[in-house]
């Protein structure tokens, strides 16, 4: 099932299967209603994607081949909703999609859903997705509404921004053919019509007049009654048109019967009756006789959210008995949500039933799990998305309570729910934010004890005390960061990051709090894994929305974490001082390296901030943890930095605030009574590895914050790295070489990630070169004078990292700087001190002057 083409398998056992379409059928079903989360699991939906689109677009200009074209397109659907990471729509990625225009739309939704929440991962993606977006609406006549627009990510909104208009046209094209639809249905829509017409309409009517049947019976219906209109021969017509043709009549359709409402309307008809009558006529096509499928034309409405009445229809239609009882029906039939723990026989719909007449027609392969109410899985989600970009919180709210229930089939609700939070961030009133949890089964989450009553707090402006939030960092520690004790990782082969079957790792006497919910994570059966993946994963993304849900500000919430951090080494000690007795040595066990001398233990000053301002209960945090307290300091950093890379983008910037002030206002880089030799040794104590510090209990804030900032850079996505500048922004002017020290070893270890990404390298290293401008340029008046070599080291890195950059890699001894470097070097050198520049006088484009210049090839070629 999981080799290169889904089917590739079942033809090399039995050549003669694929020739069955029964065969087909069975094995989309299988996958679509059972097997995606494996597959996503496993990371082969973009390869099962792939595999579906052959099959479509091979079905999708064949006439009547309706049941296997749909089910494959739903499951792929499915796939596309299910991939947060970059893709392209082609395997080979060249030429136009060859997805179907329901596809080209969803693809741009989840793109739009992937680079808002998540980022795109890889710098070598970027470029592509400009040459990614032409490929989609190559085929693809939709425009995005404005109010859709505005919440889509910068990156995609401005390449779409751009995108033509063709509603208009289609409507002129509407009212050119209009004369010629109509007298066609008529004569093939009559009660009385002539049956052999439907082969002469079927071979001879051109092109663009069938385009418009589905608008043309519509109208004949506004303008006389549904039992006027011969179903009989609409079905059999529509049964010879291939899949796409429906599809695109179902969308001039929808067009068509909302031009027909503002015309309506000016001529002095109520909306709410022209709504009410419209939704009948569609209740004609979708319940009555089953003509069109139900989930195309919902998306139809919901991408015409431009038109104030599209919704409202939408919502309608939702809204119908019909549909509840349909939905109702499913939900019995299918039991219950977690299907492997039924052991009854599956209750299995009759085919006409499950599919309508419309798929069943001439079918006589029986259905296993499909089913019309199980299309809409992928699709009420969506609409979900789309009221909320229109502003229409209460219809939200209605639909998420009408099917909270049946959206517990969908196979991927968790995700649903983690990413509508940070998509729609800042935006969500509570009421709604409640509505959107309740379709997890809450009882299965592992959300902190405290959560509910936080989210329902009458007060919004109180934040939650800081115990809440070290209780979350505790939560990933315990279950997310691997242990310290490489040897004790023997968790699911399926996830490397899974470490919830850890033994001892050189802890103080506790019991381990990974808990039984994954204790036997490396045992689960294949069909137990569902979304979002291992314990592992469920705890992260968990963490991610419990943060999403609190009613409190960016400010607030980042703040607190950043101050958990500031005070974790004090808060710890007190803790473990209370537990066990003063100690300030780690066990014999610890994996930490040995401190350098010299160390001060000043940070515990009283100056600073001490362990009570932490507002932690610290009479059990570190034994709940089994770590020492040095141990469990740098642990629950890099938690932190973890968890705020997994949130949106806005809280990105807040840290970047909140670090630079700890940083500027830290009492000892203010204190005017320390001697600079004092001050520098200080810094590059803190500086060298925070873990020495944890280790003597002489942790610092600016320690702490570095390898906070660390923890988060190593953990964002390559296009959120863009905004990491902004820290060295908040840190000017700097007056002083410690200050200097502090911003180099913020980005240092940032800069080898930016080697393939070049204009933020740029940008970074300009930052970088004129924070020295700051300290060592001509016209700078620093408080000491500070001889040049006091940075030879800084100097040395600016040297390292520009060849590393230039290589793209590690450094060799062919390695070249990129002229675009040594020319950006050179600039801000004439700035610099004459003793500082001739430390950088390599580093610029003059081959008369820096070997470097005067060894590439492009610089001695174009002197």
């Amino acid at each position: 099932m999981f080799s290169n083409y889904l089917l590739q398998h079942l033809q090399q056992r039995n050549p003669s299967w694929l020739s069955k379409q029964g065969v087909t059928l069975l094995v989309l079903e299988i996958v679509n209603y059972r097997l995606l989360p494996l597959y996503r699991y496993q990371g082969k939906c973009k390869t099962l994607m792939y595999d579906v689109t052959k099959i479509i677009s091979t079905l999708k200009g064949k006439r009547g081949d309706h049941r296997v074209f749909r089910l494959a397109e739903n499951l792929c659907m499915n796939l596309i909703l299910s991939l947060r990471d970059f893709f392209s729509v082609k395997r080979d990625g060249k030429g136009p999609t060859e997805f179907t225009e329901t596809l080209n739309r969803i693809t741009i939704i989840t793109l739009a859903i992937t680079i808002k929440t998540r980022g795109i991962a890889d710098a070598d993606h970027l470029p592509y997705l400009q040459a990614m977006l032409e490929q989609i609406m190559a085929t693809s006549n939709h425009t995005w509404s404005e109010k859709t627009l505005r919440y889509f990510p910068s990156l995609l909104r401005d390449a779409l921004v751009g995108h033509m208009d063709k509603r208009g046209m289609a409507i002129q094209a509407w009212q050119q053919a209009e004369t010629t639809v109509i007298n066609q249905c008529t004569q093939l829509l009559s009660p009385s019509s002539d049956p052999n017409y439907v082969m002469t309409y079927i071979s001879h009517s051109f092109p663009q007049h069938r385009h418009y049947l589905c608008a043309g019976a519509w109208i004949l219906m506004m303008q006389g009654h549904p039992e006027s209109i011969n179903s009989t021969n609409l079905a059999r017509v529509l049964r010879e048109f291939s899949p796409e043709e429906v599809t695109a009549n179902i969308y001039t359709m929808v067009d068509v019967l909302l031009h027909h409402i503002h015309v309506e309307i000016q001529h002095g008809h109520l909306l709410q009756e022209l709504v009410l009558k419209t939704c009948a006529n569609l209740v004609f096509f979708v319940w009555t006789h089953e003509l069109i499928p139900l989930d195309i034309l919902l998306l139809a409405l919901m991408d015409r959210d431009d038109d104030p009445h599209a919704l409202r229809i939408l919502i309608c239609l939702l809204e119908r008995q019909e549909l509840q009882q349909r939905v109702n029906v499913y939900c019995m039939n299918r039991g219950p949500p977690e299907h492997w723990l039924f052991t009854g026989v599956l209750k299995r719909a009759e085919l006409q039933k499950a599919l309508g007449n419309h798929l069943s027609w001439k079918e006589r392969y029986p259905t296993f799990f499909d089913d019309i109410a199980a299309r809409l899985l992928p699709v009420i989600p969506l609409i979900v998305y789309r009221l909320i970009e229109n502003d229409a919180i209460d219809p939200a709210d209605r639909v998420l309570a009408l099917y909270s229930s049946f959206l517990a089939y969908h196979p991927l609700r968790f995700t649903f729910v983690r990413d509508i939070l940070a998509y729609f961030y800042g935006h969500l009133p509570g009421k709604l934010i409640m509505r959107i949890l309740k379709v997890l089964d809450i009882s299965k989450i592992p959300f902190s004890e405290s959560f509910p009553q936080h989210i329902s707090s009458s007060n919004p402006a109180i934040c939650p005390p800081p115990e809440y939030f070290a209780t979350l960092l505790l939560g990933l520690v315990n279950n997310v960061i691997p242990p310290l004790n490489s040897n004790s990782k023997s968790g699911s082969m399926g996830d490397s990051s899974n470490n919830s079957m850890r033994g001892p790792h050189s802890k103080t006497p506790s019991t381990s709090q990974a808990g039984p919910a994954n204790a036997s994570e490396g045992q689960k059966a294949f069909y137990q894994i569902q979304d979002p993946g291992t314990y592992t994963q469920l705890v992260l993304e968990t963490a991610v929305i419990e943060i999403l849900s609190l009613p409190v500000s960016i400010s607030q919430t980042v703040s607190s974490l950043v101050q958990i951090i500031v005070n974790i080494q004090p808060t710890l000690i007190q803790s473990s001082n209370g537990l066990h007795g003063a100690s300030n040595s780690v066990g014999q066990g610890s994996v930490l390296p040995t401190s350098p001398s010299g160390g001060s233990t000043d940070s515990l000053s009283a100056s600073r901030s001490n362990a009570s301002a932490s507002g932690i209960n610290t009479s059990s945090f570190v034994s709940r943890s089994g770590y020492t307290c040095q141990q469990l300091s740098c642990l629950l950093i890099q938690a932190c930095g973890l968890l705020l890379a997994q949130l949106p983008p806005e809280f990105h910037s807040q840290l970047y605030f909140e670090a630079s002030s700890v940083i500027k206002e830290s009492w000892w880089l203010t204190d005017g009574k320390r001697s600079l030799g004092e001050l520098d040794s200080a810094v590059g104590y803190v500086l060298l590895d925070p873990t020495w510090a944890s280790q003597d209990n002489t942790s610092t804030a600016i320690g702490n914050i570095v390898a906070l900032l660390h923890s988060f850079f190593s953990n964002l996505p390559q296009e959120w790295l863009d905004g990491t500048h902004v820290i060295i922004k908040h840190l000017r002017p700097v007056t002083s070489v410690a200050m200097l020290r502090i911003a180099f070893r913020i980005m240092g270890p940032l800069l080898p990630r930016l080697s393939n990404a070049h204009n933020l390298f740029n940008k970074i290293l300009s930052l970088l070169l004129n924070m020295m401008v700051d300290v060592f340029g001509k016209n700078s008046q620093p408080p000491v004078p500070v001889e040049a070599s006091e940075i030879a080291d800084l100097i040395d890195f600016l040297h390292h990292i520009i060849h590393y950059e230039g290589q793209g890699g590690p450094v060799q001894a062919t390695s070249k700087p990129r002229p675009e470097v040594l020319a950006l070097c050179s600039k801000v050198a004439e700035s610099l001190r004459p003793d500082v520049q001739h430390l950088l006088s390599h580093l610029k484009p003059d081959i008369n002057s820096s070997i470097y210049a005067a060894t590439h090839p492009k610089l001695v070629q174009n002197p």
